[in-house]
Formats: C-alpha cells, sequence, structure tokens
C-alpha cells in the first residue's frame, strides 16, 4: 500500500531507519512512533518507497 501523502512518507521513512537500528527509537514522535510500533519492517518499505512527486503535501485524517 503506497503512501498518500508526502509527510506519511516520510514518517515511514523515519520509522523505517528507527526498526533497522540507524536511528533511535526514543526519538520518534508522532505518526513516526505509531508506525513504528503498528507496523512491520517490509510496511514500511511500501510506505517508504512511494514517489513523493504526484503526493500531496499532507492529507486530512477520515473518521
Amino acid at each position: 500500500m503506497p503512501a498518500r501523502s508526502k509527510a506519511q512518507q516520510e514518517a515511514a521513512g523515519v520509522a523505517l531507519a528507527a526498526k533497522r537500528g540507524e536511528a533511535k527509537v526514543g526519538d520518534l514522535k508522532g505518526a513516526s512512533k505509531e508506525m513504528y510500533d503498528s507496523m512491520s519492517e517490509k510496511e514500511l518499505e511500501e510506505f517508504a518507497s512511494t514517489k513523493r512527486k504526484s503526493l500531496p503535501e499532507h492529507v486530512s485524517k477520515r473518521h
């Protein structure tokens, strides 16, 4: 499943770095922390690898 916004794609990249031990888990906050806790490394790779060119900066939350 691809990321829906640039912010989501970036948060996934930060969470992925933490999963791989390239960043400190303690430094995560907000969406990247939630993604780290709830997604597998493979899922994070899919989100982080989404092409950013056609993505909006942010997408409003759906309830």
